[in-house]
């Protein structure tokens, strides 16, 4: 085992990285002077392709290209012989997973960030957590739109409520905006299908893209139609916000027509008509891409807050992002830049394996998405 004794970053494997997430992420750590970035995946073409783009851009970092595949029962040492100081595994879908990587990212002592959006990938990396503060590691999952960003914004104002008794909260992408096969099979790997939300101080039973609902997000972005996501924060929230008796998220399509589309799909997943959408990503992927020229570019999240301010009276607050001209699919690359960032200046003291849970702020937020044209408002 290989352990970087002073802790210092400087050389970060991004499993992933010429991917729909993992080039943002790259893009981003390429403008840092004094460290190599390893863009790694199965394809070395796409690798260096992206390599070459970058390099014409005249990126600060050195770049380099690893071919990495995360199903290789030789992982571990394929990471060893790399000697990255931090790996960010951007590879999805996370939904069945299994911790191949995380561990192995363990066994050859470095730092460790993912992008999961899986529930039970981000709850239970904490089974690791004695085994990354042992080794001085910082072991993080879910370093994305959510648990990352919706927790941050969270706690940014949860000390305005005495009593924070409801989260409520959606995400809606742009049809325009670029889509990756991994994160619509992972949607797919729950379509129809049960899972547990809290609600009214009680676990229920609620289904996969049902539940159809329209929310206005403003002005900019206007009402689109939202359905029931399984995200870990359904899981992690009701402990970390000590009172809250119900969360809810859900997420939609802009257009209408798919977005219902994939409520009949859910609705013959929940009878048992389809067992697993999942395994027809690939054509269901395609027939999207025939819709691409419609609808706009512009996605947006919201955030409802509500409960009982310090004088007991009753208190909402709303937070809605928007991002326009294309830039929305950044957002989840965000956490995980803010993350590697900050190991890489020696900014963050935490060890351990946890999900991405008070690991930065609102204003880190903004340093990052404000220059990519990505803002936000709140109202109370």
């Amino acid at each position: 085992m290989t352990i970087n004794k002073r802790n210092e970053v400087r050389r970060i494997l991004v499993l992933g990285g010429y991917g729909n997430f993992g080039k943002r992420i790259v893009e981003s750590l390429s403008a840092l002077k004094g460290i190599t970035l390893l863009i790694a995946g199965r394809d070395a073409a796409k690798a260096d392709k992206l390599r070459q783009q970058l390099g014409s851009n005249s990126a600060r970092a050195a770049l380099e290209t690893a071919l990495v595949d995360i199903n290789d029962s030789a992982l571990t040492r394929r990471i060893q012989s790399l000697a990255p100081d931090l790996v960010i595994h951007t590879s999805g879908p996370f939904q069945g997973q299994n911790y191949r990587v995380p561990e192995a990212c363990i066994a050859a002592g470095c730092h460790y960030i993912d992008l999961a959006d899986d529930r039970r990938f981000v709850c239970d990396i904490t089974s690791f957590d004695a085994r990354a503060k042992a080794l001085g590691l910082l072991v993080v999952s879910g370093a994305s739109s959510v648990p990352g960003l919706s927790s941050t914004v969270i706690d940014r104002f949860a000390d305005e409520f005495s009593e924070l008794e409801e989260v409520d909260f959606a995400i809606a992408p742009g049809n325009q905006a670029e889509r990756g096969a991994a994160t619509v099979r992972g949607i797919l790997s729950y379509t129809g299908r049960p899972f547990f939300a809290f609600h009214k101080g009680k676990w229920v039973s609620i289904y996969g893209w049902m539940n159809p609902r329209k929310l206005d997000f403003g002005g900019t972005i206007g009402k689109r139609w939202l359905a029931n996501i399984d995200i870990p924060d359904l899981e992690l929230f009701p402990q970390r916000y000590n009172g809250v008796s119900s969360i809810r998220f859900q997420a939609g399509l802009e257009l209408p027509i798919l977005h219902f589309g994939m409520v009949a799909m859910a609705s013959l997943a929940r009878v048992g008509i389809v067992r697993n959408w999942a395994s027809l990503t690939s054509p269901i992927v395609r027939a999207s891409e025939l819709f691409i020229r419609f609808g706009t570019d512009i996605g947006g999240m919201q955030i409802n807050l509500s409960g009982l301010d310090k004088n007991q009276q009753r208190k909402r607050i709303k937070w809605t992002l928007c991002a326009e001209n294309g830039v929305g699919p950044y957002i989840p690359t965000i956490s995980a830049i803010i993350l590697a960032k900050k190991l890489i200046s020696g900014d963050i003291e935490v060890r351990g394996a946890t999900p991405c849970l008070g690991l930065y702020s609102l204003d880190e937020f903004d340093q990052e998405a404000s220059p990519l044209g990505i803002f936000h408002q709140v109202e109370r």
